[in-house]
């Protein structure tokens, strides 16, 4: 049989395993394998690696069922996309990333810093952030090769980091030596709850008085969209979510009561610490979740925990009562058929509570005059969003914390945001990802200006790739979030967080035009501006300038105190600042003030 060039065998068998976008940037390192990806599935090129690397993730977080791959070069294409890899890792999200490396005859092999032009051990450099980091030094066959590549499918997703030297790339060989007839594909079971112990759960809610769902990132969309809103009134019981499971369930559900979180909604975080059972489905319960005062986390009832990690189950904080490693989705398909008791009394004190404290509570934010105010922006931006939508809140910031407070989702829609690495410069390139694997879609990216100069070279990458993308960035000339905690804590001396202090921001009004971008200014009013209007509902890529005071607070939230040793000291999440006057907080937390708390 005639030879072929190792490379064109790898792009076949990814396209074997469902992928079919790549993103990549070129490198003399990854000829071999570009050329042959290119010829079989579409290369989309990008400006810099950590984008080839978002998109890749928030492309596979959203294709339902379609996958895309990171393609680096060697050197400095792998130390860019490193911080794609860690947002990756932390968010247990699937991500395939292929790298490059000098021949095999100019590796150093760790004994001195370089050999080959460019070499960085790429493997060694990343196997702490990635579920499985290698570097093949001669091919090897379909089955091993997607072994590999599954590795980050399941149980618990995340990265995958192959490096491959440019000799091994374009090796000359017989494929009858490597097309193994071995299922490599096959996805093994993951562990499921027993019946017993889905019924102790079904019993734990039904002898519970004040019980509460909270449900995680886990939990899959195609789950949630399979149990659907019926699930949930069958169930009976308070569902609240995660940041990460905030679509899998719409703000129009009458059991949805929120997002408990350290920045989160005050109503929610109020009802999770009154609850005496929570059932925390597929979330690992990070401190951004407890607050990082978790010892005061659910201090009225008990916490049953299920994740897929053991080593979260046993972390030790918050504090649970019992936890079940096995899959959420599975022990929410068999809860959702079966009611979990009559919880009428305590759904009405929910609603109660839910009405007295909005999402946007008069008085509590400052918003100079002629500015936009962002929790009335996202009101506003969440009455004229569709249910099919894909909304991309970044991953830092005022922008982002301001959506996950303010936003009321539609069932249907999709939220995906990289909040553990906390990483400024995520949202353009999640959102090219996303929109390219939902091109029947509109993709709502939610952006701070801060946050959006970090990637603005991708806007060619939007453009030249025709997404239907709206752009929403959050003028303010500069770090909110960092400017909110300079306020708070040095008594308002700024320091390198704007323009006023030595932040060097474009004009934004000629970056876009610069990109044949249309672009509106948005103020006050701007959900009946006829400008707006048009571009907001129209095919394609458009830019929004959501015009945001500099001086803008961002409040409820969690705050620390510091003590007088130096150490820091959180509120817990039922004590979200500026305090609650003494009356609201009696009517809205009677089971916590009967208690001290």
């Amino acid at each position: 049989m005639d030879k072929v060039k190792y490379s064109d065998l790898l792009a076949k068998w990814l396209v074997e395993a469902g992928y079919s976008k790549c993103f990549s940037l070129g490198g003399g390192n990854i000829m071999h394998l570009a050329e042959s990806v290119s010829r079989a599935m579409q290369l989309i090129p990008v400006v810099h690696e950590v984008a080839a690397g978002i998109a890749a993730e928030y492309f596979t977080e959203t294709g339902e069922g379609q996958r895309a791959f990171a393609l680096v070069t060697t050197g400095p294409g792998l130390t860019n996309v490193v911080t794609a890899i860690a947002g990756a890792y932390m968010e247990s999200r699937e991500l395939l990333v292929i790298g490059g490396q000098v021949k095999t005859a100019d590796l150093c092999h760790g004994l001195i810093r370089q050999r080959g032009i460019q070499e960085v051990q790429g493997e060694k450099l990343v196997e702490v952030i990635t579920k499985k980091s290698v570097r093949l030094d001669a091919p090897i066959c379909r089955s091993e090769f997607l072994a590999l590549v599954k590795t980050g499918w399941t149980p618990r997703k995340g990265p995958v980091f192959i490096e491959m030297p440019l000799d091994v790339q374009g090796r000359m060989v017989d494929p009858t030596d490597f097309e193994d007839e071995v299922d490599a594909l096959a996805e093994p079971p993951l562990p499921k709850a027993s019946d017993a112990q889905v019924q102790d759960i079904v019993a734990r809610f039904r002898a519970a008085k004040r019980p509460v769902l909270l449900v995680g990132g886990g939990v899959s969309r195609e789950t949630a969209l399979q149990v659907g809103p019926e699930g949930y009134t069958r169930m009976g019981v308070p569902v609240m979510t995660t940041y990460n499971g905030a679509s899998r369930i719409g703000s129009e559900h009458p059991l949805y009561f929120g997002r408990p979180n350290t920045f989160g909604q005050r109503y929610s975080g109020i009802l999770v610490q009154q609850a005496d059972f929570v059932l925390a489905l597929g979330t690992r319960l990070g401190m951004q979740q407890s607050g990082f005062n978790w010892q005061q986390f659910v201090p009225l009832g008990d916490i049953l925990q299920v994740d897929l990690d053991q080593a979260e189950l046993d972390k030790g904080h918050p504090q649970i009562d019992l936890g079940l490693c096995v899959d959420a989705n599975d022990l929410l398909q068999r809860l959702q058929g079966q009611s979990l008791g009559e919880h009428g009394e305590w759904i009405d004190f929910c609603n109660g509570v839910k009405a007295e404290l909005p999402l946007v509570e008069p008085g509590i934010n400052v918003t100079g005059a002629g500015y936009l105010s962002p929790y009335v922006f996202f009101d506003e931006l969440s009455k004229l969003s569709r249910a099919d939508d894909v909304l991309i809140p970044c991953s830092s910031g005022g922008a982002f914390t301001c959506s996950y407070q303010s936003i009321s989702q539609k069932f249907g829609q999709h939220f995906v945001s990289d909040k553990s690495l906390a990483s400024m410069g995520y949202g353009l390139s999640g959102a090219i990802g996303a929109a390219l694997a939902n091109p029947h879609k509109r993709t709502i990216l939610i952006e701070g200006d801060g946050g959006f100069a970090q990637n603005m070279q991708e806007i060619g990458t939007a453009v030249i790739n025709k997404v239907n993308l709206k752009m929403f960035i959050f003028d303010d000339q500069g770090y909110a979030s960092i400017r909110m905690t300079q306020r708070s804590y040095f008594g308002g001396r700024y320091v390198g967080c704007d323009i006023n202090t030595g932040l060097g921001l474009p004009n934004w009004e000629k970056i876009f035009p610069a990109y044949d971008v249309p672009l509106v200014r948005l103020r006050p009013g701007f959900e009946n501006d006829p400008a707006f209007l048009y571009l907001f509902n129209a095919d394609g890529i458009a830019a929004f300038l959501v015009t945001i005071d500099p001086e803008q607070t961002y409040l409820p939230k969690v705050t620390s105190r510091v003590k007088p040793d130096g150490s820091m000291e959180s509120n817990p999440l039922h004590r979200l600042s500026p305090e609650l006057p003494e009356g609201v907080y009696t009517r809205t937390a009677p089971f916590l003030v009967k208690k001290g708390l």
